[in-house]
């Protein structure tokens, strides 16, 4: 009887729906940034959420505006989806302002995502032809201190593997990458480091989005009693 007492309370709070992604980093620090519209964006914004994480810069013309098509896949799939969201961070705070960030904001989600004939993708946008407002509720484009910023691409979402010049000023350094982050519910980075520039990288940060959409936020007793790690 107490044995089966036991195993009651045990798997009461476990939950059988759980993704077996890795956890990566089993704790994302607090944070505050400032989004497109002016509106402070922290952890309890993503709060019993699922997230996915990317650094970029609104002048970019190499690598960001693939990057971001893709993305823009990413939002599209989950765009009706309240459990969800995107917080796309600059990688030069000192020169995307609120303003900039908001007419960006309007070029990937009212621009037309196009299927190139190598099967990449991209977005055309003209904006002269702009009129509908912009229908957007989980995609964030947040800038703050770059200190801060900096700290969490390296240590917390683990997607920028350059380990800048230890006499190297803050000011001076540069972070670019191609790589996104998926964060759970718990605030815990899952699965691997998806490749922003890969299709089939993306097709599979879609399908664990929707592995972890499915995970019940239990207590925690369980999960960190025994492991981090979900397998």
């Amino acid at each position: 009887m107490l044995l089966g007492v036991f195993y009651l309370l045990l798997f009461n709070d476990y939950d059988f729906s759980r993704s077996n992604l890795m956890v990566r980093n089993a704790n994302v620090e607090n944070f505050s940034f400032t989004n497109q519209d002016g509106k402070k964006i922290t952890d309890r914004e993503v709060e019993g959420k699922v997230y996915v994480v990317e650094y970029f810069f609104t002048t970019c013309k190499g690598i960001c505006p693939m990057m971001n098509a893709n993305m823009r896949r990413v939002y599209e799939a989950f765009k009706d989806e309240p459990g969800f969201m995107i917080i796309s961070h600059t990688c030069m705070p000192e020169t995307d302002s609120v303003p900039l960030l908001k007419a960006y904001e309007e070029k990937m989600i009212n621009g037309k995502l196009e299927k190139n004939s190598d099967g990449s993708y991209k977005i055309e946008y003209d904006a002269s032809s702009q009129k509908s407002k912009v229908k957007n509720q989980n995609w964030n484009f947040v800038t703050g201190d770059k200190a801060l910023l900096y700290k969490m691409a390296r240590q917390d979402y683990g997607i920028d593997n350059g380990k800048p010049d230890s006499t190297q000023l803050l000011k001076d350094q540069f972070i670019h990458t191609q790589f996104f982050a998926l964060v759970d519910k718990q605030r815990r980075v899952r699965g691997m480091v998806y490749d922003g520039l890969n299709n089939d990288e993306v097709e599979k940060l879609i399908v664990d989005v929707k592995g972890l959409l499915k995970e019940k936020v239990t207590s925690k007793h369980f999960m960190n009693g025994f492991s981090s790690d979900p397998n």
